[in-house]
C-alpha cells in the first residue's frame, strides 16, 4: 500500500467523484506514484495497454507518428485528467504515445485489471467512465473535422479560444493563458508547419488581438478574436 499517498489527491479527479472514502483508500492501495522529466516518454505506441494514468501536475502530450516521421499531437492532458485509459475498453497494445511536456510531471499508474475491479464494484464509476469516453470521442471528432474543413488560421484561432475556455484567467477584459507549448507543438496540434504558425501568431499580434511569449498567450478581446 502507498502509505505516503493521501486519498484527498484523488478527490480532485472528476472521474472518481462517485467513490466513497473507503473506495478512495482502495485507489490509494493500487496506485503507484510516478514522475516523468520534461520531454521523456511515459509510454510508446505498441506497448501493452496494461495501466492507466492519473495526472496530478504538469502537462502530457498524446500523439502518433506519421509514416514520414512527423509527430502529430492528438491532445494535451492537464492536471486531474486521465490518459492511457483505452486498456479499459479492450485495447491490448497502445495506439498512441504519451510524453511529458513540462518540467515536473507527476502522475499515478493503476493497473487496468485493478481499476476494472473498482468499476465492477461501483456502477456510478462505470457510468462516469462512459461519459468520459463520450467526451473524448466528441473532442476527437471536432478536432478531425477542424483539420478537414477549416483553414490553418481558423484552426489556430479555435485552438486559442479552446485554451482560453479551459485554462484561461481573466485579467480585466483580457484573458491570460499559461500554456508552455512551443510553436512546433502548436503546429503539431493544428496540422500545420511551424513557419505557418509563427506567421499567423505574428499577424494576430500585429492586429493587437493577442500578445504572446514562450509560456503565455494574452488574448486582448475574446469577441474580436476570429
Amino acid at each position: 500500500m502507498n502509505g505516503q499517498i493521501s486519498p484527498a489527491v484523488f478527490e480532485n479527479f472528476p472521474l472518481l467523484s462517485a467513490l466513497s472514502e473507503k473506495e478512495l483508500w482502495q485507489v490509494v492501495a493500487i496506485a503507484e506514484k510516478k514522475t516523468a522529466a520534461k520531454h521523456t516518454l511515459i509510454y510508446l505506441a505498441d506497448e501493452p495497454s496494461d495501466y492507466l494514468c492519473f495526472l496530478v501536475s504538469g502537462a502530457v502530450k498524446i500523439g502518433i507518428y506519421a509514416p514520414d516521421g512527423r509527430e502529430i499531437i492528438k491532445n494535451i492532458q492537464h492536471p486531474f485528467t486521465i490518459f492511457g485509459e483505452l486498456g479499459l475498453t479492450g485495447e491490448k497494445n497502445r495506439s498512441e504515445f504519451a510524453a511529458a511536456m513540462t518540467k515536473d510531471v507527476d502522475y499515478f499508474q493503476i493497473k487496468v485489471q485493478d481499476f476494472k475491479l473498482l468499476m465492477d464494484q461501483n456502477c456510478a464509476l462505470s457510468q462516469h467512465f462512459m461519459r468520459y469516453l463520450g467526451d473524448r470521442l466528441r473532442r476527437a471528432e471536432r478536432h478531425w473535422e477542424s483539420l478537414i474543413l477549416k483553414d490553418v488560421r481558423s484552426r489556430i484561432v479555435e485552438f486559442l479560444k479552446e485554451c482560453a475556455g479551459e485554462r484561461g484567467r481573466q485579467v480585466g477584459f483580457e484573458t491570460l493563458v499559461k500554456h508552455g507549448l512551443t510553436q512546433q507543438d502548436i503546429a503539431n496540434l493544428v496540422g500545420a508547419s511551424r513557419q505557418t504558425v509563427t506567421a499567423i501568431l505574428n499577424e494576430l499580434r500585429k492586429s493587437n488581438l493577442i500578445h504572446f511569449n514562450r509560456n503565455t498567450i494574452l488574448i486582448r478581446d475574446m469577441d474580436k478574436l476570429n
